[in-house]
């Protein structure tokens, strides 16, 4: 059993579309995968080049014909320009849990955008792919992206550890909690 995300499922909220990643959006992934700020929670090697960037995407593209995991450029609907990006990837083996991640250009934080954009993968995660559970790492001092967790019905798993980043926290959210 594996996830087949063709054709890709583009999600579309009130003021958002959620895309497949484009050649337009090499630029916009470099910054958002180097830029101290973006980043400064995230324990990962910043690309130099926008060779790296585009490596990225495309080992992206290639996972997700795998059913490996399912991305998606965040961009309002009157403006194609990609603006962040969320994802549900590192499935269990049973295909019952996955993981979220995302980011955001720090222009857009703060806006409710990547609360639209949760929401939407959260619904497609638990209702189309019928996953039982999503888990989400962040930074333990990384306010903003616990509270979009939290309010989000994401609660931490306080025996969970992230072994590849101590500073991180395990939140899940089952479909059973969702708001």
């Amino acid at each position: 059993m594996s996830f087949s995300f063709d054709p890709f499922p583009e999600l579309q909220t009130s003021r958002l579309q959620l895309r497949s990643f484009s050649e337009e959006d090499y630029t916009q992934v470099f910054f958002l995968r180097s830029d101290k700020e973006v980043n400064k929670y995230i324990k990962r090697v910043y690309p130099k080049k926008i060779e790296e960037a585009i490596a990225f995407v495309n080992k992206v593209q290639s996972s997700m014909k795998n059913g490996e995991n399912v991305n998606w450029a965040i961009c309002q609907k009157e403006d194609p320009k990609m603006m962040g990006s969320i994802c549900l990837w590192n499935f269990s083996s049973d295909h019952k849990t996955g993981e979220v991640g995302y980011d955001l250009h720090p222009d857009y934080q703060n806006m409710g955008y990547m609360n639209e954009a949760m929401k939407a993968v959260l619904k497609f995660g638990f209702q189309e792919l019928q996953l039982d559970h999503i888990k989400a790492y962040t930074h333990h001092s990384n306010e903003s992206s616990k509270k979009l967790l939290t309010n989000n019905g994401f609660v931490m798993l306080p025996d969970e550890k992230d072994e590849d980043n101590k500073d991180n926290i395990i939140l899940s959210l089952s479909k059973h909690q969702v708001r």
